[in-house]
């Protein structure tokens, strides 16, 4: 990572953890991507953006394998996403070899724009849904 995506790095990821993450995952339309935490096995709740494309849900990781829910995955790809207030079990895959800025092409423009200002290493996870 270079030096200043790791500044950024270090400004934006405490602020999103202590204030953006706590608000957005309450409002009852964002979509929320829910991983069991690697050490604890504590339900952890990240608001994400992205798009159900049939039956799967696609992403783009921010800071790729850097973001704490990527390491989750890693860990345990079981996952659950709310999407419009309802809740799918999926398994998250980690797609390193998928093209991370032409993915974000395909999802919503508002959090592609947010992930491309704030975001460093990007990295695609799809999400298979089971129901």
């Amino acid at each position: 990572m270079t030096r200043y995506a790791e500044i950024k790095y270090r400004i934006v990821t405490p602020f999103q953890r202590r204030i953006g993450n706590p608000i957005l995952r309450r409002l009852p339309l964002q979509t929320v991507l829910e991983t069991t935490g690697r050490k604890s096995g504590l339900p952890r709740r990240t608001p994400v953006g992205g798009r159900r494309v049939g039956d799967s849900f696609w992403l783009v990781s921010e800071y790729g394998e850097r973001s704490q829910y990527v390491r989750n995955i890693r860990a345990n790809p079981q996952v659950r996403v709310r999407l419009r207030g309802r809740w799918h079990a999926g398994t998250a895959h980690l797609l390193p070899d998928d093209d991370p800025r032409a993915r974000l092409k395909t999802l919503p423009r508002l959090n592609s724009t947010a992930v491309r200002a704030v975001g460093g290493q990007l990295l695609t996870v799809r999400v298979d849904l089971r129901d």
